[in-house]
């Protein structure tokens, strides 16, 4: 039979039984991989709506009112935010010693301790807003 389609024969059976058994593992390596991939692939196909219905988080940068108080500053101080700044670089630069050059709180050279809280009548930290800044006391 192999002399008809051209193939010669090595006579040899065992030859022949270990080339059709290495033929055998090989093709059953691929067809395991392929099921592999088909289930990877399924399973990133199932979880796909899943991820699709999330909104990344908006974090709201610029015209936001901020309110903040210090132990050594009297009163609240709010702060409208400018365009690409959020209230947490406001409260870092407050909290920052080596910072200059900014006017918040009626341009208070107060330093360190400065925390945010809610502004009254706000529901919450960042709001939308056109308040002014409240100057420090005397």
């Amino acid at each position: 039979m192999g002399s008809a389609l051209g193939i010669k024969s090595s006579g040899n059976p065992v030859i022949q039984d270990t080339t059709i058994n290495e033929t055998e593992t090989i093709m059953s390596q691929k067809t395991r991989l392929s099921s592999i991939a088909a289930l990877v692939a399924l399973i990133v196909v199932a979880a796909a709506p899943v991820f699709a219905d999330t909104e990344p988080t908006e974090i709201s940068i610029g015209n936001d009112t901020c309110c903040f108080t210090n132990p050594r500053y009297s009163g609240t101080c709010t702060v409208t935010t400018g365009p690409d700044e959020s209230c947490s670089d406001v409260v870092a630069y407050l909290n920052n010693q080596a910072s200059v050059g900014k006017t918040y709180c009626g341009n208070t050279k107060v330093r360190v301790g400065w925390a945010q809280v809610e502004c009254e009548g706000a529901s919450t930290m960042c709001t939308p807003a056109s308040s002014t800044e409240t100057a420090p006391a005397p």
